[in-house]
């Protein structure tokens, strides 16, 4: 008789420089002054892996986000900084977001691998399409590609990737030193790759890596981006305000799998949450309320416009929103416009109270409250069919997530829904993902052609 192990959740740590709140740094709380410190980014990491924290994660942008006059923005490129986190922390994951739209998949391949083996086998790629014309700006393009188009050029993009990660089988080195023969060249192929966006012959310079694949996590909610992720997601950072909401994502996505071949149990769906903890409640509402007090409205107010399209200087901050574009003619994020529009019609926002909504998600849900309260918040989304874990996001650094970890999983851990200890050596092992077979090995070399 075998039995299963209880379900439990995943919870990954969404690290932002002072914090997630847009007035994060101006709290006393945060340590803006550190944001290019990589002994605070180590910190950090410690502190998620002494949590037992499945994995941190880094987002990324190819322009210089929002107004850096009244935030503290900029900083590393994140591929480079978790290199240096794998070098002081054992367990925890290490997930980057690299964009398909301005790199190509040959060094995109290549430096996650590499992250692979330097961490043994914790990389995650969290795979974006960029969403913004200063981005395409920064690399000789006046407009943005189309947004069904981005996502058509990452289909490719992630199909190249996963080749040349399997163009060295697992047993290609044979470290021969008396016959003088490094590896099995028969083991090592050539992708000779040829579509509408790249082509790329391959193999890769780098041998097949722990895990064989990175962790593929996407971030995408509109149509494009869920039926994208159905067909290679591992696990989706999502955005919902509501547990309806997030149970009829979840339900949605999980639908969606299927028709590629793939099971519910091979994506994993993390909502993100913004928890503001105090020792009470009353605690937590208070430092939510000074959070929103240091907001400066002038940020906000450029924040809000670029996720809705429209141009937003001048109006009055205690009015309604304007009439709004049509998702369809919306060429960013397409998810995050509908969710921050329908928010504010739903409950009738000003924009000064939609400014105050957005400060420490950007759309994600926000709660306030006691770590048992958290836990609640956690516990029921959980149960109820809208996540199978968390994308933790720090209102404030390093204290919010210090508290998360201190106060929060505990209480989870008494539930018994999460670890007590790490039983795995990978991330795909925290996630309970199986290992890629290699599909150039799988499909009988195919298109692979030995080196």
């Amino acid at each position: 008789m075998t039995t299963t192990s209880p379900r439990q959740l995943h919870l990954n740590a969404f690290l932002m420089n002072a914090g997630h709140h847009d007035a994060a740094w101006r709290h006393p709380r945060t340590q803006p002054e550190r944001v290019t410190d990589l002994r605070y980014f180590q910190q950090l990491a410690l502190t998620a892996e002494r949590g037992l924290l499945d994995s941190v994660f880094l987002a990324d942008g190819l322009a210089l986000w929002g107004k850096v006059r009244h935030n503290a923005l900029g900083g590393f490129e994140p591929l480079t900084l978790l290199s240096a986190l794998a070098a002081v922390t054992r367990h925890v994951g290490l997930i980057a977001t690299v964009s398909t739209t301005f790199n190509e998949p040959f060094h995109t391949a290549r430096k996650f691998a590499s992250l692979d083996h330097i961490s043994g086998g914790r990389a995650g790629w969290n795979i974006v399409t960029s969403g913004t014309v200063d981005e395409a700006r920064n690399f000789g393009q006046d407009e943005h590609l189309e947004h069904r188009l981005r996502y058509d050029r990452a289909r490719e993009f992630v199909e190249v990737a996963t080749k040349l990660w399997d163009s060295w089988e697992d047993d290609a080195i044979l470290l021969d030193q008396e016959r003088g023969v490094y590896a099995d060249t028969g083991k090592v192929r050539k992708i000779n790759h040829r579509g509408e966006y790249f082509g790329v012959q391959g193999p890769l310079n780098v041998p097949r890596t722990p895990q064989g694949y990175p962790l593929l996590v996407q971030a995408g909610s509109s149509q494009d981006g869920k039926e994208f992720a159905a067909q290679y997601a591992e696990a989706v950072f999502t955005a919902q305000q509501t547990l309806a909401d997030g149970q009829a994502f979840y339900k949605d996505l999980k639908s969606r799998l299927a028709r590629h071949g793939r099971t519910e149990d091979q994506l994993l769906v993390l909502p993100g949450i913004a928890p503001v903890i105090g020792s009470t409640e009353a605690e937590a509402r208070a430092l939510e309320r000074e959070l929103t007090d240091l907001q400066v409205p002038e940020y906000g107010l450029a924040q809000l416009s670029g996720m809705l399209g429209t141009d937003l200087t001048g109006l009055p901050l205690d009015g309604p929103l304007p009439d709004l574009p049509e998702e369809r003619d919306i060429n960013g994020n397409k998810s995050r416009f509908t969710l921050v529009a329908e928010l504010a019609r739903r409950d009738r926002l000003t924009l000064r109270d939609l400014i105050a909504r957005l400060g420490a998600g950007r759309g994600h849900r926000v709660f306030a409250g006691a770590p048992e309260q958290i836990a609640d918040e956690l516990e029921e989304w959980f149960t109820q069919g809208a996540a199978d874990g968390f994308n933790i996001m720090p209102p404030h650094l390093p204290g919010g997530l210090e508290d998360f970890v201190d106060h929060v999983v505990p209480i989870l851990q008494r539930r018994g829904l999460f670890r007590t200890e790490y039983t795995g050596r990978t991330l795909r092992e925290h996630y309970g993902l199986a290992r890629p077979v290699n599909r150039l090995v799988a499909a009988a070399v195919g298109e692979g052609q030995p080196v």
